[in-house]
């Protein structure tokens, strides 16, 4: 089913630029910064950014904002463009880098110095903030804002040179130390990072700073249409007065859209890397971050996440975003297209007395309740299953559906079976149920009337396999968890994870392939693991649940 597409008034203005004439061809980009893995926030703005492209027949660049090699590392870089490709999109040409164009963004700083509108300062960091004044107080203009065109000019090629240690002088703009606009006084241009650099090396001594370079990449690779989230929006006044003061060809036009913020998830990449550098989490790509990596391992799908995208459209105000809408998109797409199986988490033995010991049926059971070209799988039928544990009771009431000691019950896509004795062990615990078959049951109801009371999975005992099955859940129990000074730490979810080693699986399962998704029947949504996963030691993580348990249950996990 095609979701249509929600609000996106960016495509409203786009249509209006083309009409008119302002625009030839649509060229967005996606610029992320590469010091950490990309998230779901991040997938909606590749999923805005090139979708754009796409609808209107443009293009979309994939540059990284390489400004910072102190955060920044080749690990990131990797990510990113495999979590893109993963989402379905192809960026135009090749990868680009902001620290491609250090050299003409270099001679754009020294043109500001000839034209007056940028100078070296001398304050240090504490006193640069002192200067700077606050939102009620204008600030002051540096000591060293009246120097000459020639000994700014000097003071910048020794910077550039490396005479200079790291934190002794900044380029600054010259534009309005009263501004109400903070990112108008007097902002940063370059600073001296001593630091190697993953694309250039020690070529560079010097940084321009991410709001310097950012809408001057946008130039020079003529991006008709830059967009951001909001929190750039104050920012725009000072993109446009770079634009106006520099020799640029093309002035791209900036529009921000409201960030995605899900909740019961934090989307900060610095608080994400401290749960990984914690080890409260195993890693970037664990299957409960909210990194791409993270959902990909946990096996939601790029179709599925390209859904949510369309579902919460796009605005130009922020807002939080129900988790609840991800996890139905997920829900939607897995219930169409993943194809069934069965998994048994608590196993219980049950032995069929009746049945031959070495007889072996193979039945067929449908992958797919509708998808009939998915076809059929074969799944053994031996004298030993497995049930589960909660499948069986000794006693119970009407409204019990599962097997009951001299009750009746059918096995999923085979017999009708009935309990007919236990074995327990000293303390009292039944360790096996002893059941025979109902003759002719295999597909049809029993000919003597007695219908059974429900319907259970089982896996063959002799041909099935033990796996390894991790119970994911959300990581926070908060639906807010770092709202205002709010401790997320606090407001971990305990039952996030819940590592079952002793399920059994019907053999389709074993062969399966890393990250291939199925619906394990009565339990939820389930992947192949992408990397721990393999015929000799199955791995599975659960996706999602087959019922928002979040919602029946006020809060608690499923």
């Amino acid at each position: 089913m095609e979701t249509p597409n929600a609000s996106n008034f960016l495509e409203t203005i786009i249509a209006e630029d083309l009409a008119a004439g302002r625009v030839q061809t649509v060229v967005t980009r996606f610029p992320p910064e590469p010091n950490g893995y990309l998230h779901i926030g991040h997938a909606k703005s590749i999923s805005v950014n090139f979708g754009l492209a796409e609808t209107f027949g443009g293009r979309c660049n994939l540059r990284f904002d390489d400004t910072n090699p102190e955060k920044e590392s080749q690990e990131y870089i990797d990510s990113i463009q495999e979590d893109v490709r993963w989402l379905g999109y192809n960026w135009d040409g090749e990868v680009r880098f902001a620290s491609s164009y250090f050299q003409q963004l270099y001679d754009w700083a020294v043109y500001l110095v000839e034209q007056g509108h940028a100078y070296v300062c001398d304050l240090n960091a504490e006193q640069a903030r002192e200067y700077r004044g606050t939102l009620t107080e204008p600030g002051r203009n540096s000591p060293f804002r009246d120097r000459s065109v020639q000994e700014n000019l000097d003071l910048l090629a020794r910077m550039k040179a490396g005479e200079f240690a790291e934190g002794a002088k900044v380029l600054r703009a010259k534009i309005d130390m009263a501004s109400p606009n903070m990112n108008l006084r007097d902002p940063i241009l370059y600073r001296i990072r001593k630091v190697p650099h993953h694309q250039t090396g020690d070529s560079w001594v010097i940084y321009p700073t991410y709001d310097f370079a950012h809408g001057q990449e946008d130039a020079i690779e003529g991006i008709t249409h830059s967009v951001c989230t909001l929190e750039f929006e104050d920012h725009r006044p000072l993109y446009d007065w770079f634009i106006e003061h520099l020799p640029v060809t093309a002035r791209p036009r900036q529009y921000e859209f409201g960030r995605l913020n899900p909740s019961y998830t934090i989307t900060s990449k610095r608080k994400l890397k401290q749960l990984v550098d914690d080890g409260v989490v195993a890693g970037w790509d664990d299957p409960r971050m909210p990194t791409i990596a993270g959902m990909r391992r946990r096996g939601f799908t790029p179709a599925a996440i390209r859904r949510f995208c369309k579902m919460i459209g796009t605005t130009r105000s922020d807002g939080v975003v129900d988790v609840a809408m991800l996890e139905f998109a997920i829900r939607e797409d897995l219930n169409e297209n993943a194809p069934r199986a069965m998994c048994v988490l608590d196993p219980l033995k049950v032995v069929l007395t009746d049945y031959p010991q070495d007889k072996v049926e193979e039945l067929l059971a449908a992958r797919h309740p509708s998808r009939t070209e998915l076809g059929e799988r074969i799944v053994p039928f031996t004298r030993e299953l497995y049930i589960d544990a909660d499948d069986f009771r000794e006693e119970a009431n009407k409204k019990y559906k599962r097997l009951v000691l001299g009750k009746r019950v059918r096995l999923r896509n085979a017999y009708v079976i009935e309990a007919v004795d236990v074995v327990k062990d000293a303390a009292g615990k039944v360790l096996e149920v002893h059941a025979r078959t109902i003759p002719d049951t295999l597909g049809t109801d029993p000919a003597d009337g007695i219908k059974p009371k429900g319907v259970i999975q089982w896996v063959s005992a002799s041909l099935g396999k033990r796996a390894t099955v991790r119970l994911y859940d959300r990581l926070f129990n908060h639906e807010s968890p770092d709202k205002g000074d709010r401790d997320f730490m606090a407001h971990i979810n305990p039952d996030s994870l819940r590592v079952v080693e002793q399920a059994w699986v019907e053999p389709a399962l074993v062969r399966a392939l890393p990250e291939q998704g199925f619906q394990f029947e009565r339990e939820g949504y389930f992947v192949a693991d992408r990397y721990d996963h393999s015929e000799q030691a199955p791995v599975f993580n659960r996706t999602i649940g087959l019922r928002d348990s979040w919602a029946e249950q006020g809060g608690a996990g499923e």
